[in-house]
């Protein structure tokens, strides 16, 4: 297999990226993703704090523009590629940037939790394609089933909201097969940081656009650093390793639990309300993800 700096063998880590492969490379998947869930829900929560001064697109242009350079910096991944790395990393982060700019244009419309519930249908829809047993696809209804009851969409909803978190759920899809493809073809957390470069130049058009010289505010900075760091770079690169260990199917089921924790988090941080319908959802999700992971384990 090539890898990113050309040759035939695994491409050294160096420096901090030889302490964070490391580490991650020790932490068992289900905890791998389990802390990624975490790290981004409570990101997504102070991020929402932004839109009222820079807007959605203005928030997610900053968030990936921090994450980028913050691995750029840690992995300092070399440019030669072959084409199809090249083809693997630009797919990636086009899809991770339109999945960032997507969800935040939903959550700004929306509730924490019912957004990261719509957006969710993405892994869910991976976890039903991609079940060869019988009981996988019970864990994935009974995931569903908590999503439906999570979202409660009576009420007043915002229309483009939903539209903005089902795109949000095709590009997560996306991201979950292409994130697979890039574990395979690509060492360490390099292909991520080019991706993530990737991505904050496909948002960058529109966050300039929305919130213009606002982004130069040192506050606005600061905020923006810390949601790059809870929402892209700890979560994102979590994930890229639990994706070099388990299948993209199981990965979709494990995820389950992200609308809870996103409901949770919206609870905590934001001051949002949770109906009991809504937290018999909790259990739902929480049983399916624990039900999964007791199967994987088996």
């Amino acid at each position: 297999m090539v890898y990113v700096d050309g040759t035939s063998g695994r491409l050294p880590r160096r420096g901090l990226g030889d302490i964070a492969g490391r580490m991650l490379g020790s932490v068992p998947p289900t905890g791998l993703l389990l802390g990624g869930i975490i790290s981004v829900q409570f990101g997504a929560a102070l991020a929402k704090g932004l839109f009222p001064l820079v807007g959605a697109a203005g928030s997610a242009g900053v968030r990936l523009f921090f994450a980028a350079a913050v691995l750029l910096a840690v992995w300092r991944p070399r440019t030669r590629l072959t084409r199809r790395q090249w083809v693997v990393t630009l797919g990636y982060g086009s899809v991770l940037g339109l999945m960032n700019l997507a969800f935040y244009e939903a959550l700004q419309r929306l509730p924490l939790g019912i957004a990261v519930t719509v957006e969710f249908l993405g892994p869910l829809a991976i976890a039903l394609a991609g079940s060869r047993r019988w009981l996988d696809a019970v864990w994935a209804l009974l995931a569903g089933g908590g999503v439906v009851l999570l979202a409660d969409l009576g009420g007043d909803i915002s229309l483009p909201g939903i539209l903005f978190a089902l795109a949000a759920a095709v590009c997560w899809a996306s991201y979950i097969l292409l994130g697979a493809k890039l574990g395979e073809a690509t060492a360490g957390g390099s292909g991520l940081a080019i991706g993530m470069a990737v991505g904050a130049l496909v948002v960058a058009p529109f966050g300039v656009a929305e919130a213009g010289s606002a982004l130069l505010n040192p506050t606005i900075l600061i905020v923006g650093f810390g949601v790059a760091l809870l929402s892209s770079v700890i979560p994102y690169s979590l994930e890229l390793e639990a994706l070099r260990k388990i299948p993209p199917r199981l990965f979709g089921v494990l995820m389950s639990v992200e609308p809870a924790v996103a409901a949770l988090a919206g609870v905590l941080i934001l001051h949002e309300t949770l109906r009991p319908v809504q937290w018999l959802a909790i259990l739902c999700v929480v049983a399916a993800s624990a039900g999964a992971t007791w199967m994987a384990k088996r």
